[in-house]
């Protein structure tokens, strides 16, 4: 037995890939980010954010960082980089699928300490929860795991 969905080529923005056009690479964008963006910080996150429109037509491109001078050896710093990247990832499509709007997001680690997937994973929920009532675009996300109160 197969089943079909069709789905309008409008309904599906944001997806649960992060592939090469979702990256941000822009230098040029990335010095603006800093100098001309807002921040919101959900320990050990903080996401600098810049609404902008992109040529290629996709609503969000997205960097990790972290710094060297907190984790010196460059395995912890790529695999924070790495789960910080899946977090993201996994959490996008339930917040921004709704969004009209185009950003950069650049998302820092500034913790000392190591982390797990686990806390990684809250701290950005929370981090794209105070993104979204910041902007006024607070939309439920349809995510089974939080509650409706």
């Amino acid at each position: 037995m197969r089943f079909f969905i069709f789905v309008k080529p409008d309904e599906l923005k944001v997806t649960f890939n992060y592939s090469k056009k979702d990256k941000l690479k822009s230098k040029k964008l990335i010095e603006q980010l800093f100098t001309e963006g807002k921040a919101v910080t959900a320990y050990p996150l903080r996401l600098v954010y810049l609404k902008t429109e992109f040529e290629d037509g996709s609503p969000l491109k997205t960097g990790v960082s972290v710094s060297k001078r907190l984790h010196k050896t460059a395995v912890s710093r790529n695999r924070i980089k790495r789960l910080l990247r899946e977090a993201y990832r996994l959490n996008k499509p339930l917040y921004f699928n709704t969004s009209s709007n185009s950003y950069a997001f650049m998302i820092l680690y500034l913790s000392k300490d190591g982390t797990t997937f686990d806390k990684l994973d809250r701290s950005i929920k929370l981090l794209f929860k105070k993104f979204l009532a910041k902007n006024e675009l607070l939309v439920k996300p349809s995510d089974p795991n939080t509650s409706d109160t």
